[in-house]
């Protein structure tokens, strides 16, 4: 139909009828979805039927004496009057002038493009478009819930290479969980696995490639019947390394290339604010500024979060300074090249080959830290992680305040906190960094 000129298209209207004037064979009678337009109704069925003993015909609504879940079962009546309602308002908006039959038939196009596009093929999808905007670090996380649903269904479904988002049921939930369980999966990465999961559901739902009563998941307490995910135990043991601790790293001195760059790594970290590892791996001299008269080491960092996009400037302390004069001599060639050798500016020179090649690097330097903790007598296995979790500890049984802390270390998702980062001069930052030494 043409688009209107001359008024304002009305939306149709969408109620759930419960249909008395047709008897099923069992006695009860259909809820039907009625969709009036221009005083013309057309109905279409739920699939859902009451025996009229326990519907009340003058409050229009399911009495108590229901032997099943009553609200549950008005709940799927209401998703499905939803998908309708949505059509109408979204024909209304478009103010193209339509009537009951157009919203019938952009309901049909909304299923049949359900039916057509699968979970697999929605992540290939989502995962090119995050490679594309340079979100490598969401891209890789879809990729690898792919490949671990992939292998699910290779395993519990033979001849199966992908669903339709039709079949991602409570029930597909904890037989995947199931299946992840057996081959070790702890419930950390579990949780990673469905909430990357649900988000896809949702990212699809949006899209109208998944219907919103399908939703496998629980949204609060009232859903116990869904998939849980809030159930799983994500807490981390203490991952902080004591002061004395540390101390024996900064002694231990390793003849290995591989697990002096580590050391260097995770110490740089403690007293460069806990910068993560991507982060650090990226600097380039261009970041680094000024001279101490008394060293010649450079006295200050600046540098962009590549999880946030946070701008951080920090004052470098002794040991952080001397460790990025150490690699002076090794690559500081350019005012573009990167200060610790993890990388190379003339291998990686896009995102992706960045992204790969930190994934790599990461293993091998976490496997020497471990070693290297060992030969210390640390107690804690030591990751990169242990470095940024251990600078935000000492700070703290310093006594420094817990947002300077946070804005230190980039934690924009600390709301309670988040209110007050800004107010903070980055002097007091600096100071609080004292506490280290």
């Amino acid at each position: 139909m043409s688009k209107t000129t001359d008024h304002k298209e009305g939306t149709a209207t969408v109620k759930i009828v419960y249909f008395t004037g047709k008897v099923l064979a069992d006695g009860s009678h259909p809820f039907l979805i009625r969709i009036t337009k221009n005083r013309k109704q057309l109905y279409r069925s739920t699939g859902v039927s009451l025996q009229p003993r326990y519907y009340n015909f003058e409050k229009k609504e399911i009495r108590r004496n229901y032997p099943g879940d009553a609200k549950a079962l008005w709940r799927k009546l209401e998703a499905k009057a939803a998908t309708y309602e949505q059509a109408a308002e979204d024909l209304a908006s478009a103010d193209e002038q339509h009537d009951a039959e157009t919203v019938l038939s952009k309901v049909s196009q909304s299923r049949r493009a359900t039916r057509r596009v699968k979970l697999l093929a929605y992540f290939d999808e989502l995962i090119a478009e995050q490679t594309a905007v340079s979100q490598l670090g969401n891209a890789r996380v879809y990729r690898d819930t792919r490949s671990q649903l992939a292998h699910f269904l290779d395993k519990e479904h033979p001849g199966t290479s992908d669903i339709p988002f039709s079949q991602v049921t409570v029930a597909f939930c904890h037989d995947w969980e199931q299946f992840m369980r057996a081959t070790g999966t702890e419930d950390t990465s579990l949780s990673v696995r469905f909430r990357t999961l649900r988000a896809i559901f949702n990212k699809a739902i949006a899209t109208g490639l998944a219907k919103a009563e399908l939703y496998p998941f629980a949204r609060n307490r009232a859903e116990q019947h869904k998939y849980s995910i809030s159930r799983f135990d994500v807490s981390t043991k203490k991952r902080a390394l004591p002061r004395e601790e540390l101390r024996k790293l900064e002694q231990l001195n390793p003849t290995i290339n591989r697990q002096r760059l580590a050391k260097d790594a995770f110490l740089f970290s403690f007293y460069a604010g806990g910068i993560n590892f991507v982060d650090l791996a990226q600097l380039r001299w261009r970041d680094v500024s000024g001279s101490d008269p008394a060293t010649g080491h450079p006295e200050r960092l600046e540098y962009v979060r590549q999880k946030t996009g946070g701008k951080f400037s920090l004052k470098l302390l002794g040991p952080a300074a001397a460790i990025v004069s150490s690699y002076s001599p090794i690559t500081r060639t350019t005012p573009d090249g990167y200060i610790f050798p993890f990388l190379d500016v003339t291998k990686h020179t896009t995102p992706a080959k960045r992204m790969v090649r930190l994934h790599n690097v990461l293993g091998w330097v976490n496997k020497a830290l471990k070693v290297m903790g060992k030969q210390a007598g640390i107690a804690t296995p030591l990751t990169t992680y242990v470095a940024r979790h251990s600078f935000a500890t000492t700070l703290k049984l310093k006594g420094t305040n817990t947002a300077l802390i946070s804005q230190a270390m980039g934690h924009k998702s600390e709301a309670v906190t988040a209110v007050y980062l800004d107010s903070f001069a980055s002097e007091l930052v600096d100071t609080a960094f004292e506490g280290l030494l």
